[in-house]
């Protein structure tokens, strides 16, 4: 079977998202997408299949439910983690600003 793909489609493509592929990636992207192609072919031949439900989740779906805490160890206090930190104010850390 021939591909759908070719060194043209694999540049027009790499183009389209503003990157610049050599000759060895063209290559490389090229056998990449020809195996991927090969093996959705295969998939599409599985008997059954346009009959068969999508699936929205790979599991069973189930309720999960935490254990109760039962630790008595005494945490570290509070004062002592602020200890690590160069700018506090009361009992939180300040951090710079990241958001324009």
């Amino acid at each position: 079977m021939k591909s759908n793909f070719t060194k043209e489609t694999v540049d027009s493509l790499a183009k389209k998202v503003l990157i610049e592929l050599s000759p060895e990636e063209n290559k490389m992207v090229l056998e990449d997408l020809e195996f991927i192609e090969a093996n959705m072919n295969l998939i599409t031949q599985i008997d059954g299949l346009s009959e068969t439900k999508p699936m929205t989740h790979p599991f069973d779906l189930y309720e999960a439910t935490l254990r109760d805490d039962t630790s008595e160890e005494e945490g570290i206090p509070i004062e002592v983690l602020l200890r690590n930190s160069d700018k506090t104010e009361d009992r939180e850390i300040e951090v710079p600003k990241v958001v324009g």
